[in-house]
């Protein structure tokens, strides 16, 4: 499968993909906060300008870098294929609660690509899922991973508004910052395969995993 072709018109992609990625999409984004919820709980994120370095690095060098990929490969995959990257994805996963978050989205993602476009598209991790459901609707793989970081990253940004807080201009101004970021990320993950997953984001993952016994939280993780 070429990952270049686009059979669909820009506006038919583009539209698909708002859709994908709408907050009102059943898979629950608004209820993870990757980590984020405990690094602000423990000062580490306390307004918008760290709040979009926390962002950014998560993005670069972390589970942004990594879905990326991830997406791309899934794009790609045959149904052998997909299931051999998701056992890596899942094997991957810094803690108990990050792979829930990518387990339980890409679930309920998959479910309604199934019931409303009618695709083939079994349960995996979200990226994958994705990825998988793209080639199936003829999405330019580009367009795709980078609608899918811009949804993450505004998702993160939304966790912060409410808890940092930040007001929603500081978040929108924290969104448009993080635009490089997304456009770079998706290029370099098209020149990627399986064996370039990795992340340094270690201050995140230890945020991740301290969640999973924190006292008093909001999100799931």
């Amino acid at each position: 499968m070429c990952m270049g072709i686009i059979t669909m018109t820009d506006a038919d992609a583009v539209l698909t993909l708002a859709q994908w990625f709408s907050p009102s999409f059943p898979i629950g984004a608004f209820s993870y906060s990757h980590g984020l919820e405990t690094a602000i709980a423990e000062g580490h994120v306390t307004d918008a300008r760290s709040a979009q370095a926390w962002i950014d690095d998560i993005l670069r060098h972390g589970a942004g870098r990594n879905d990326a990929i991830l997406l791309a490969a899934g794009f790609a995959a045959d149904a052998s294929t997909l299931a051999s990257h998701n056992a890596l994805a899942r094997a991957l996963a810094p803690s108990q609660e990050r792979l829930l978050e990518a387990e339980q989205q890409g679930a309920a993602f998959a479910r309604t690509i199934r019931e409303v476009w009618g695709y083939d598209v079994p349960d995996m991790v979200l990226p994958l899922a994705v990825g998988a459901a793209a080639a199936h609707h003829g999405l330019p793989v580009q367009l795709t991973i980078e609608t899918y970081l811009h949804s993450f990253a505004a998702n993160l940004v939304s966790a912060a508004v409410r808890l940092v807080p930040l007001g929603q201009t500081e978040g929108q101004a924290v969104v448009l910052q993080l635009k490089p970021a997304i456009t770079e990320i998706a290029a370099t993950a098209l020149t990627q395969t399986i064996d370039d997953l990795g992340a340094a984001t270690f201050a995140a993952d230890i945020s991740a995993m301290r969640h999973e016994t924190q006292y008093a939280r909001i999100f799931r993780s």
